[in-house]
């Protein structure tokens, strides 16, 4: 393994920590402020549309530089906006905090699975930035249940005075093990907004939203969907939490490995299992034991749709790849965004702390349908190209 792809994945581990171990303080930063749950839930909708709009601004900006450097200044962005959240005098101040953190979110992911991809054959580019987002899915094991059991026993400031250390660290990590490689020749915006006019960029980003949001559509309220609902403790979420992220590793892998052999297979097994165990979810919420399988399994099937959403998005941008790239992360957290949001209307209606289920597994059934319209719209055009092809070739006698 190409010790580039570890600096990418320490950079990946202080990231994925800043991002979901706001689930597990919700309650302790709701009780500080004196705002309600889903008046918190903002401060995960708000970091998900920071990474949508950092993503292509970042990137864009970032085409006039090395990629190289472009990290080491997106992970610098990181740690100030977690020194920010971590003195916010109020819920404003922290919201804003957690915004500029993330505007440095979508670039990050997006131009690091370029840098992963390149530096590995084209048949192992999957597994390259599944490695990448390893360090993702290990913050869910060791960062985010970490941060959350500090963030309950010394207030959850102390939380993101952490995170802005592992942002540190990632910077340096960046910084020694990425080669620097020059400025792509020819980079412009121009050229990498050609790869939109691609439908089938469009439709394997519009998965992505839908997918991924099914899952954040439950675990934006898992704390107080576990406490409240299933009867667990405070301190539990903790454990709750490693096993979400133990899911996510084991789906990483899985989704890297696959997505490699048979990708649309691959997305249509994990987007519809995703479905129904989200569905499954409001029932399955109310048992200690079923509840922390259900967590595992959305966990693992969530997950195992990141590297080949992204693969696909590479490959169909093929030439440019950085800004599509970078926008596919955008579209991860917009997804994120719009569940936490719908997850939060449901719950102040009244339908109560599994409601977020039904919007996730509704999510996520739409990410399939979309699935195999874009794998038939493909067929159709590998279809009709033979038949274009031969009508342009002349016959000889």
């Amino acid at each position: 393994m190409p010790l580039a792809l570890l600096a990418l994945a320490v950079g990946a581990f202080g990231i994925g920590t800043t991002e979901f171990v706001i689930m597990g303080l919700l309650p302790e930063i709701a009780a500080d402020y004196g705002v309600s749950i889903p008046t918190a839930g903002l401060l995960v909708t708000g970091y998900a549309l920071g990474v949508v709009v950092g993503a292509p601004l970042l990137t864009a900006l970032g085409t006039k530089v090395s990629r190289k450097r472009m990290l080491m200044v997106l992970m610098g962005l990181f740690v100030l906006g977690n020194v920010l959240s971590a003195v916010a005098p109020n819920f404003g101040l922290m919201l804003t905090g957690r915004v500029v953190a993330s505007l440095a979110h979508g670039s990050f992911f997006g131009i690091g699975s370029v840098v992963a991809a390149d530096l590995v054959a084209p048949e192992k580019k999957a597994g390259a930035i599944a490695t990448m987002f390893t360090g993702l899915t290990i913050a869910n094991i060791v960062g985010v249940p970490l941060g959350t059991f500090i963030g309950q026993a010394t207030g959850w400031r102390t939380t993101f005075v952490i995170v802005a250390a592992l942002g540190v660290v990632g910077l340096l990590g960046v910084a020694k093990l990425v080669p620097a490689t020059p400025r792509p020749e020819g980079a412009h915006l121009r050229q990498e907004l050609t790869a939109f006019r691609n439908p089938q960029v469009l439709l394997a980003m519009a998965m992505t939203v839908l997918g991924f949001g099914g899952v954040f559509a439950a675990i934006t309220y898992i704390a107080p969907m576990m406490t409240h609902v299933a009867g667990y403790s405070d301190g539990a979420v903790t454990w709750l939490l490693v096993l979400f992220g133990v899911g996510m590793f084991l789906g990483n892998l899985l989704g890297g490995r696959f997505a490699d052999r048979a990708l649309m297979p691959m997305l249509y097994a994990t987007l519809g299992g995703l479905a129904v165990v989200l569905a499954l979810f409001t029932l399955t919420a109310h048992n200690k034991i079923l509840a922390a399988i259900t967590i595992l399994l959305v966990g693992a099937l969530g997950f195992a749709t990141v590297p080949p959403l992204q693969k696909r998005v590479l490959d169909q941008a093929h030439g440019a790849p950085t800004l599509a790239s970078a926008v596919n992360i955008g579209a991860f957290n917009l997804g994120n965004a719009l569940s936490a949001w719908l997850g939060g209307i449901v719950i102040a209606a009244g339908l109560g702390y599994t409601s977020p289920n039904w919007v996730g597994a509704v999510l996520a059934a739409a990410a399939l349908v979309l699935a195999f319209w874009s794998a038939a719209l493909e067929r159709r055009d590998h279809t009709l190209e033979p038949v274009g092809a031969a009508a342009r070739t002349p016959v000889h006698h």
